[in-house]
């Protein structure tokens, strides 16, 4: 049984040098993912994006009767077909599309929706309605508890202000947040004192062990990182594509965390949306064609794919300060070389509305998405992080 006194004589690694046992700290600092591992990339749109003003359905005579200050003028869309556009401002998004590397599945919800900003992020990042139910961990950290562990870098990175979101919590996961990569750097080497003791045998103070030893070889791959000159492709200089290029550069160094997130905020659009729904549809589709495009450049965009998401959609009926209110279904984004470019689903119609509220009926429930993207492209089985089966999508080339 392990004392209090012993554990706090082991408990000293947590501020210790790399002067542990050599074999461990070599192990943690050379531990390498496997060669093709993939990598999954989220971005959720804060606020909830209005979709009907982002994939237009011009060709429904909704759109035009719904959207009267809000609607767009047809020339000015990126065409996807002859009944389908995208908001003017995607215009990267539609050089995504040609190069078939998009994929837009429409219509996604799920059953009953919340229009509580708060309880719908909480069902989308848990992956569970029953409130009991996601309140502790998330869909990605779930599965992430599933995998093998590289030591020395965590499972996953979130990169942004603000707190970690759910999702990626889990009961063994490694999460991480950061801004840049000074923020995992722990302290200089000579600042770190070296185990005195003997090494420890008790379960608890091993794990204290390992765990430090995890800590110090991050701070040491995120130091190659602050260190190394950033030879990325250019970005546009916005705060998301700053994110995404710091997830590009973490993954230029090969450090085996599988899936990483970020959040654009702004999307809350209930007055003069007009303005800001493009300039933040802007930012969006600029950042993940220029993250695409250096990943191509340094041959990892093979390995990775982006999810875009949003909490809900908007209204279909535009609000009398030219905005819209929280709505329902909306498009959701897979971006990467490998996924099944083009439209996937069915468009929902703006003439047959959910007859309890005047929404769009959810066409696609999003954990579809989230089972297809588990099985496909992580190899993790969908069922116990999902709670259940969900039927497959075709998001992928085989």
């Amino acid at each position: 049984m392990l004392s209090r006194r012993n554990f706090l004589k082991h408990s000293t690694v947590l501020a210790l040098a790399p002067t542990v046992p050599r074999f461990l700290a070599q192990t943690a600092r050379a531990a390498k993912p496997e060669k093709d591992s993939r990598i999954l990339v989220v971005v959720q749109l804060d606020g909830g994006n209005d979709g009907i003003n982002t994939v237009v359905p011009f060709a429904d005579e909704g759109y035009a009767r719904h959207r009267r200050v809000l609607r767009l003028p047809l020339a000015g869309l990126v065409k996807v077909n002859d009944t389908i556009g995208l908001h003017p401002s995607l215009g990267d998004a539609g050089k995504l599309l040609e190069s078939h590397r998009l994929a837009i599945i429409q219509g996604v919800g799920y059953p009953n929706p919340n229009r509580s900003h708060f309880e719908s992020i909480a069902i989308w990042q848990s992956a569970r309605l029953d409130p009991e139910e996601r309140c502790s961990f998330g869909w990605l950290g779930r599965a992430l508890d599933l995998g093998q562990r590289a030591p020395g870098v965590p499972d996953a990175v979130a990169v942004g202000s603000g707190t970690l979101p759910l999702a990626l919590r889990g009961r063994h996961t490694v999460a991480s947040s950061l801004t840049r990569p000074e923020d995992f750097i722990l302290s200089p080497e000579s600042a770190r004192r070296p185990i005195t003791s003997s090494e420890p045998n008790e379960d608890l103070a091993a794990y204290v062990l390992r765990s430090a030893l995890d800590a110090y070889a991050t701070a040491d791959r995120m130091a190659d990182v602050a260190r190394s000159a950033d030879k990325s492709s250019p970005y546009p200089s916005t705060q998301l594509a700053s994110e995404l290029r710091l997830m590009a550069r973490l993954m230029k160094l090969d450090l085996g965390t599988r899936v990483y997130y970020a959040r654009q905020s702004g999307y809350d659009t209930h007055a003069v949306q007009f303005g800001t729904h493009g300039n933040l549809l802007s930012e969006l589709a600029g950042a993940l064609r220029a993250f695409l495009d250096d990943l191509a450049a340094a041959r990892l965009a093979e390995r990775v794919a982006v999810l875009v998401f949003s909490e809900f959609g908007r209204t279909v009926t535009e609000n009398a300060s030219a905005g819209t209110d929280h709505g329902t279904a909306g498009p959701v984004f897979l971006a990467g070389p490998r996924v099944q470019s083009g439209l996937i689903g069915t468009a929902p119609s703006l003439m047959d509305l959910d007859p309890r509220h005047g929404d769009l009926r959810v066409g696609t429930d999003f954990r579809r998405i989230y089972a297809t993207l588990l099985e496909e492209w992580l190899g993790l089985p969908s069922h116990s992080i999902l709670g259940g089966p969900f039927e497959r999508l075709e998001l992928f080339r085989t």
